[in-house]
């Protein structure tokens, strides 16, 4: 188990420590479980009703993260994943209560209505007005199968926010109540895990999961789902949750709801966006209008890898609650509202349709296709090279450049125009390669095609002169030079190599494939030297010492590619 902990038995309140020292308009009640707003007694004098929520640790920023004006006045937290205690809640009712009583907004899990419900008979007997709100949006589970209920999930925090927004209103505790009510029964929840999750006091795993494997209609906390399958695409992962969630709440097409996509903790965001775009084109192809969506880390299971996806069913009073004002550190500043044209083309640079294209089965043609074929075959293996040594992004950076150029060749000038052919890919190359790789192959491709329109001499020298100019830019742009283990290494010796070897000839283009030998050999030459290199520029030089021992894979991929024009260049 790896984590960022000093003492398993002191994670909560530790967390709860930093969590208050970084709000000023939180407090952290003596005991260190129980997170207060710092204006609770203000708003108690105001007559505003207060909320408090809770349940085990483990699910931040749920529930100490939503405790500000506008939702919770209250949070308690028990250790991870574990019900707080009876004792602990009613400090908390005690620490909140004014004259207009107080809510409790709990989640459906067997601990946390005992505690809570417990806590709150002791309150009325003190004579608190408090009332209890149960959350049970699981759709995963039947809802009258045999179980304990339906689980409280993610959804939760909508009915925080509604329960906040008619409390800061003013509104009596029964109003409120039947909110929250109301709220929770329009609620929807369904999650998938990729990965489980490790409590601290367990030391690991709650289940095992496959490479291809992933959990359905599981909880929050580590605990394994309704069902173990394949993994599938985002696409088909939202729609089977989706369908679920639609189904349990009978949404008919014209239906009005707030879409949650929830991290269960782990999951980047960029795959959260994804999941989204998913949700929205799913629902839209539905009818079922979506007026406020988020995508977020709003309850987690602590480092699972997962998403869950929420509906609320709307109306105008709870879109207007949903948009209230509410200061917490978790709930999201943006609005919510959806982007009705979110999709605007990009602008196009202008293509030029007149003349000739490259012909099918042209030499050049055939050379270029070789060399992208061989690029792509070699993804993986200069991913892994990569991976050692880098990012691991240079054998995906080069297949998409690879495959970029196959898709476009159709439009590229005739063979009868070789630099103008290079210049065009350059183009596409700078198109859709990004990283270090794709700049510095445009510009050598750019710099080759111009040098190539203005030699003069045997093709193959013509052809050796405009490999030379390319690298002498690439080297200018890169600032690179050779022993700095990068791919000037193999590109230098490659190009030394193949001009001393033309230069030795009376009839360059005779020799230019055992030319192009040459400079194949000297490149693959140069790439095993840079094992023995210290990296002092590219990907090696962030690694250090760490990289010995290992090949440069730029330069291995130009002993490739290099190699690839020899077996394709016609004799």
């Amino acid at each position: 188990m790896k984590k960022l902990i000093n003492d398993v038995s002191a994670v909560v309140p530790e967390m709860l420590d930093g969590l208050a020292a970084l709000n000023p308009g939180l407090s952290l009640l003596q005991g260190g479980t129980i997170i207060v707003r710092a204006d609770c007694e203000a708003a108690a004098k105001r007559g505003e009703v207060a909320l408090i929520s809770g349940g085990g640790a483990g699910h931040e920023p749920a529930h100490a993260g939503y405790v500000g004006p506008g939702m919770l006045s209250a949070a308690v937290s028990g250790e991870v994943f574990t019900s707080p205690s009876t004792d602990a809640v009613l400090d908390a009712i005690r620490a909140v209560a004014g004259p207009a009583g107080v809510l409790l907004i709990v989640k459906n899990y067997t601990g946390d209505r005992f505690n809570f419900g417990l806590a709150a008979e002791i309150a009325r007997a003190e004579g608190i007005a408090v009332e209890m709100v149960i959350v049970a949006d699981d759709v995963a589970l039947s809802a009258n199968g045999e179980h304990a209920g339906r689980r409280g999930l993610a959804g939760t925090v909508l009915v925080h926010k509604i329960a906040g927004a008619a409390a800061a209103e003013g509104r009596p505790l029964d109003e409120v109540a039947q909110a929250a009510r109301e709220a929770a029964a329009m609620l929807g929840t369904m999650g998938v895990a990729l990965t489980p999750c490790t409590v601290p006091a367990a030391g690991k795993a709650g289940f095992e999961l496959a490479d291809d494997e992933i959990e359905w209609g599981l909880g929050i906390h580590g605990e394994p789902g309704i069902e173990r399958g394949a993994l599938e695409p985002a696409d088909a992962i939202v729609a089977r949750l989706l369908t679920r969630i639609v189904d349990d709440l009978a949404l008919p097409a014209d239906a009005r709801v707030a879409l949650l996509v929830n991290n269960l903790g782990g999951t980047p965001q960029s795959e959260l966006s994804i999941v989204a775009a998913a949700a929205l084109q799913f629902l839209a192809a539905r009818s079922i209008k979506v007026e406020r969506a988020w995508a977020g880390t709003f309850l987690s299971a602590l480092e699972m890898a997962g998403v869950s996806l929420t509906l609320l069913r709307l109306d105008d009073r709870r879109l207007a609650w949903l948009d209230a004002a509410a200061h917490t550190s978790a709930w999201p500043a943006l609005s919510g509202r959806v982007a009705q044209a979110y999709v605007k083309d990009a602008p196009v640079a202008p293509v030029d349709t007149s003349g000739a294209r490259l012909a099918r089965g042209s030499a050049l043609r055939q050379v270029i296709e070789a060399v992208c074929a061989r690029l792509i075959e070699a993804e993986a293996v200069l991913t892994e090279m990569d991976q050692r040594v880098g990012d691991g992004d240079l054998g995906i950076s080069l297949a998409r450049g690879a495959r970029g150029i196959l898709h476009e060749l159709d439009t590229y000038p005739a063979e009868t125009a070789p630099g103008a052919v290079l210049r065009a890919m350059s183009a596409t190359v700078r198109r859709v390669v990004g990283g270090t790789s794709g700049p510095l192959y445009a510009v050598m491709l750019l710099r080759a095609g111009s040098v190539l329109d203005q030699a003069s001499g045997p093709a193959a020298k013509r052809w050796a002169q405009a490999f030379s100019a390319g690298v002498t830019a690439l080297m200018e742009l890169g600032g690179a030079h050779p022993g700095d283990r990068t791919m000037v290494d193999a590109l230098l010796p490659a190009v030394d190599a193949l001009q001393a070897a033309l230069a030795q000839s009376a009839d360059a283009d005779v020799d230019a494939h055992a030319a192009l030998q040459s400079a194949v050999d000297a490149a693959v030459a140069g790439a095993e030297q840079t094992a023995s290199m210290s990296p002092r520029l590219g990907r090696s030089s962030y690694v250090g010492k760490r990289a010995l021992g290992f090949a440069d894979p730029g330069a291995h991929a130009v002993g490739l590619w290099l190699a690839a024009i020899r077996v394709a260049l016609p004799r």
